[in-house]
């Protein structure tokens, strides 16, 4: 591929490794739940194009890493730390508001604010850039403080994102079909960072670096107008009917609670507090491998090896692979269960921090964590985004991915408060020695998640026939004898 354009030699593996797992689930049995082939295609259409909207989201939430790194002397390792942390508390912080809009308003209507709003917010912070870099403008209080205003409002709107994907596939997929909708998740997150990480760079290296915001911001636009006319919230507003998804919301007649009521009942379910722990240790690791290892590699002068080259083609490959691996195997080996699936890749998560810790200066390092990204993506797919319809339900689903995707964002604030103060700064970073900490700081997580992630081993949301408070846990059986658990959203 040497002879290729640089863009198309890193795009090529992506899309023969997506050619690839589509021909392999296309020859696995089929879950026959009734739909028609009409059906089929229509919710293709409606989830297609909501997932191709989620991924230029990342596109335009994780651009500001490449930014910063392009911006030279404007701003430092710690400044971009400082300016991920306010985006990322805010992120985090929104769902506490944006998970209960989202079940009113519906996930169409808030993917279209999202894809608008980060629109918005990209083209200011191109604006910002392009008035400092170009004409010398000296911002009141300074560039980093004005990035970290305008990429907390970014970070607002794209908080309203993964919310609205859960929220409309809540209504078309059935939890039987949900583990793989849960790869495909997988698969747009790893598609956004390829954007985000690869994209980016070449833009970055072609043209001004306010290009970096702004590219992103006018691919946004463009899927806001299209989603406008393909994406609706459920299937009977295409002329199908609507079907019993057999979540926790399958048989719920009574009177909705209100806000506080779930909040308070979701809050006090054992299971849903057990995954809002792993997906904060998620956040913390997921973050720390992605935003730090081209820093790392920049700083060691590793830069031009083969991961940091191709990272964002790596970490798309990866998070492809873990995201289809998580998905496949949970809806046909554990019984459409999340959480074997989960502590077996916090299990590869370890492995991977551990390995990082004593391959640091060497490319084993770069190897390390593209395994651990394939590891992160796969839990993140699982839980976030299938957990969160199953036992949220379609009917509180955004409230549910608000609360655990909260999570993930407070240990992202976490990870960038930590990693602003332990990581090497000026001549320092040079020396790899001095990156330690950086692995270091993930094996307790990695452990915790590990530990967490076994805990709800055996859970499984539970239909139910007559209303029963939400939160209840309902003992069961699956096949083979062993126990299952689930809670009602």
């Amino acid at each position: 591929m040497s002879s290729l354009p640089p863009w198309l030699a890193q795009l090529l593996p992506i899309v023969i490794l997506l050619g690839a797992i589509g021909l392999v689930l296309s020859r696995l049995p089929k879950v026959e739940l009734g739909h028609s082939d009409a059906f089929r295609r229509r919710r293709f259409f409606n989830w297609f194009p909501l997932g191709l909207t989620y991924a230029f989201l990342y596109m335009g939430r994780y651009n500001v890493n490449v930014a910063t790194s392009a911006m030279g002397a404007q701003t430092s390792n710690a400044d971009f730390a400082t300016i991920f942390f306010w985006g990322t508390l805010t992120y985090g912080a929104a769902f506490l508001l944006n998970g209960p809009l989202t079940d009113k308003l519906g996930g169409r209507f808030t993917i279209l604010l999202s894809a608008g709003g980060s629109a918005v917010a990209n083209i200011a912070m191109g604006g910002l850039v392009y008035a400092v870099l170009k004409n010398g403008w000296a911002p009141p209080g300074g560039i980093v403080a004005w990035l970290a205003f305008l990429y907390s409002v970014n970070m607002y709107f794209q908080s309203f994102g993964a919310v609205s994907i859960v929220k409309v596939n809540a209504s078309w997929f059935h939890v039987r079909e949900r583990g793989q909708l849960g790869g495909v998740f997988g698969i747009l997150i790893s598609l956004g960072l390829y954007f985000a990480f690869d994209w980016c760079r070449f833009i970055a290296d072609a043209a001004p670096v306010w290009w970096v915001f702004f590219v992103p911001a006018a691919l946004l636009v463009g899927f806001l107008v299209l989603d406008s006319f393909v994406i609706r919230d459920t299937p009977s507003q295409t002329g199908h009917p609507d079907f019993d998804t057999a979540d926790a919301s399958s048989g719920e007649t009574g009177p909705a609670l209100s806000v506080p009521q779930l909040f308070g009942k979701l809050l006090s379910n054992r299971v849903i507090l057990i995954i809002l722990g792993v997906e904060f240790c998620s956040g913390f690791l997921r973050n720390a491998v992605m935003q730090w290892f081209p820093k790392y590699a920049k700083a060691v002068g590793e830069s031009g090896g083969f991961v940091a080259s191709n990272w964002g083609m790596l970490s798309c490959v990866a998070g492809i692979l873990g995201g289809m691996f998580a998905g496949v195997i949970s809806d046909r080996i554990f019984d459409s269960r999340r959480g074997p699936v989960s502590a077996v890749l916090y299990a590869g998560l370890l492995l991977g921090a551990v390995g990082a810790v004593f391959l640091l200066g060497t490319a084993g390092a770069g190897w390390s964590v593209v395994f651990m990204s394939l590891c992160v993506i796969g839990v993140h797919g699982m839980l976030s985004g299938t957990a969160t319809m199953d036992f949220g339900g379609k009917k509180n689903a955004g409230i549910v991915v608000g609360i655990i995707d909260g999570a993930v964002y407070a240990g992202t604030a976490i990870h960038a408060l930590v990693y602003g103060k332990i990581l090497p700064t000026g001549d320092a970073m040079k020396d790899p020695a001095n990156w330690k900490p950086w692995p270091l700081a993930m094996l307790p997580l990695a452990v915790l998640g590990l530990v967490l992630a076994s805990r709800v081993w055996n859970a499984k949301p539970q239909p139910r026939a007559a209303p029963l408070p939400v939160g209840d846990v309902v003992p069961g059986a699956v096949p083979g004898g062993s126990s299952r658990t689930g809670t009602n959203g």
